[in-house]
């Protein structure tokens, strides 16, 4: 590791350590969207007026419904039919999740390319997520693509600080080794922060544990499954990881080389486009 690699990564675990390390706020609308799911007695129709307070999510929710894995005969055209369809939870999740693109803005044009392209996956890895949930588990697909689109929202505060720091904005190298070491340890803080569940929580931390054995599977293993498709014939590190040695590989029964599987994969992979 560079001098400054380990200068950086000491100074932002000691800000973290400390609650000193500037950490993104949820959007408005997610903040709202989070206290209307906390009724029990919301219904559709006031769901309804708080997500369309935000036109493109709405338009991103009736996409989501006319999606190949949930369309219906009938296209869905309307957001109070998208949120019937989907249900009050499942709605609630997927549209906190999606509506975090908002936070993935940055003031220098190299960092602004670098969050787009950690959402561009993330939205990738979601719908992966989602599609291997529901094809090999009897967990929530909602959750499951939640955790898909935050399994790296440890990266943004990283890149906040890179912006204000220009030696390390300079060394790509140096960045990309601190992302790699701590992002993971930022994700579940600020998500501790945004008071997410806990099985959602350990996901930043537990996806890129290639060894470890679940005694049940859960969303982390799911995550981590959707990263090693999605990065499989890249040259991303993931690339090289002999599946077969993977835990969860052997406990699910997948295979990479199944090509039935790898079509539905590849359909659901640009679902929260």
């Amino acid at each position: 590791m560079s001098e400054l690699a380990e200068k950086v990564q000491q100074d932002l675990v000691e800000a973290i350590d400390n609650d000193d390390l500037v950490l993104p706020t949820l959007p408005e609308v997610a903040l709202q969207i989070h206290k209307a799911a906390e009724n029990p007695e919301v219904s559709v129709s006031t769901l309804s007026k708080v997500i369309s307070r935000d036109t493109a999510l709405s338009a991103r929710l009736i996409k989501v419904v006319n999606s190949p894995l949930l369309r219906a005969t009938q296209e869905v055209t309307d957001l109070h039919t998208a949120i019937t369809r989907l249900g009050i939870n499942y709605s609630c999740n997927l549209a906190i999740g999606l509506v975090m693109e908002q936070i993935f803005h940055a003031r220098s044009d190299v960092v602004e390319q670098k969050m787009r392209d950690v959402w561009r996956k993330s939205l990738e890895i979601a719908g992966v997520s989602y599609a291997l949930c529901r094809r090999y588990t009897r967990l929530k697909p909602d959750q499951a693509a939640l955790g898909g689109l935050v399994h790296q929202i440890g990266v943004l505060p990283i890149l906040t600080y890179a912006e204000d720091h220009y030696e390390l904005l300079s060394d790509p190298v140096s960045l990309n080794h601190v992302i790699d070491q701590i992002h993971p340890l930022i994700g579940e803080k600020l998500l501790k922060v945004w008071d997410f569940p806990d099985k959602l929580v350990q996901v930043p931390r537990l996806y890129l544990d290639f060894r470890r054995q679940s005694a049940q599977v859960d969303y982390a293993d799911l995550v981590q499954i959707a990263s090693l498709y999605c990065q499989k014939d890249t040259d991303h590190p993931f690339a090289r990881v002999d599946v077969c040695d993977v835990p969860v590989f052997r406990t699910l029964g997948i295979d990479f080389d199944d090509r039935v599987m790898c079509a539905d994969l590849e359909e659901t992979r640009s679902m929260f486009y």
